[in-house]
């Protein structure tokens, strides 16, 4: 803990030009993050690209008023947006799980023994608080709407009370930031997609941001294929976008159509997309042994997840879409 506390007392505040930054285009608006990244600072990844979603969360960077509250289907890219756009401008970025049995001292920290001693360890909630960090907090609508309440106070800019550490108090850092990832809008969840989502109080969201993240655009997710997986054709990366976007169809139900939502069990998100890609160029060489290497890609990527008659219709896609690439010549001849 006290590497931790010194290497968060490094940080140093800088300001970025966000259209510098996140586009390649300086615009004149700055956004507010730190010179150099810490050990708690994600990592970034160069190739991510930034869906149309993003640009609500860059404005929230640049003007937190509130606590961010981001929503969408599993998969869609909720955190990892979240993270990268961290990642850039150098925050370091305390991150929990939320579950039913969530309590909120796991948040704040904890008393343990060290050297023969009681002393408290910093939770990711203290811990950004303290130091200016992101505190993120994902599933949230999985939490206890009492656990949740007990956030209100924090999320409208209130101090930290520790009563197990002397009744410290820890005012916000002006640098410090909240933000939240579920799968529905803190309504709970009516189409049967998402066990153990709880609908939460209503003073509680209305503390909040909102952002709806939804499955990025086939355009962006053909770009993505590229970068991850040029040994494909372009025909082929296509028809793989166009499937993903047959299953999230089926997995979530059209809009107008919401009752039939959740026909299948099993969704395939971006990142099992660039799975899947992967494995398929992997597998290239068994198709010479008589096997599919898209099909045979597929299960391993997602289809071994689905019940035998999900994975029977998975099957039935597939061979609809690549009526001649899951043949017996390896994909990429």
């Amino acid at each position: 803990m006290e590497n931790t506390h010194t290497t968060l007392q490094t940080l140093v505040p800088h300001e970025f030009d966000a259209g510098s930054l996140f586009s390649g285009a300086a615009s004149g608006k700055l956004v507010k993050g730190y010179a150099s990244p810490t050990a708690f600072t994600p990592a970034i990844n160069q190739d991510y690209m930034f869906h149309d979603s993003s640009r609500d969360i860059i404005v929230w960077f640049m003007e937190p008023s509130d606590p961010l509250y981001v929503f969408g289907p599993t998969g869609s890219g909720k955190t990892s947006c979240i993270m990268q756009l961290a990642a850039r401008l150098g925050y370091p970025v305390f991150e929990i799980t939320g579950h039913s049995r969530l309590e909120f001292p796991e948040l704040v920290g904890h008393l343990s023994v060290k050297n023969g001693n009681m002393a408290f360890e910093y939770g990711p909630l203290a811990l950004a608080m303290r130091y200016g960090g992101l505190c993120l907090l994902n599933e949230i609508d999985l939490l206890d709407p009492s656990t949740a309440a007990g956030l209100n106070g924090i999320l409208d800019g209130q101090p930290l009370c520790i009563p197990e550490n002397g009744g410290e108090l820890i005012a916000p850092h002006p640098m410090f930031r909240f933000a939240a990832t579920a799968n529905s809008n803190g309504s709970a969840d009516d189409t049967g997609l998402y066990q153990g989502i709880q609908r939460q109080n209503i003073a509680f969201m209305d503390r909040f941001v909102l952002c709806e993240v939804d499955y990025p655009l086939p355009e962006a997710e053909e770009k993505v294929l590229a970068k991850a997986a040029p040994a494909l054709p372009e025909p082929i990366r296509k028809k793989m976008v166009n499937y993903a976007g047959e299953v999230r169809r089926l997995f979530m139900g059209e809009k107008a159509n919401r009752h039939n939502a959740g026909s299948i069990e099993v969704t395939l998100s971006t990142r099992t997309l660039l799975r899947w890609a992967s494995l398929t160029v992997r597998y290239q060489p068994l198709a010479r042994q008589g096997v599919q290497p898209v099909v045979h890609a597929l299960d391993r990527a997602l289809g071994f997840r689905a019940s035998p008659e999900t994975r029977a219709m998975l099957h039935e896609l597939a061979q609809r879409i690549f009526p001649s690439e899951g043949g017996s010549a390896p994909v990429g001849e």
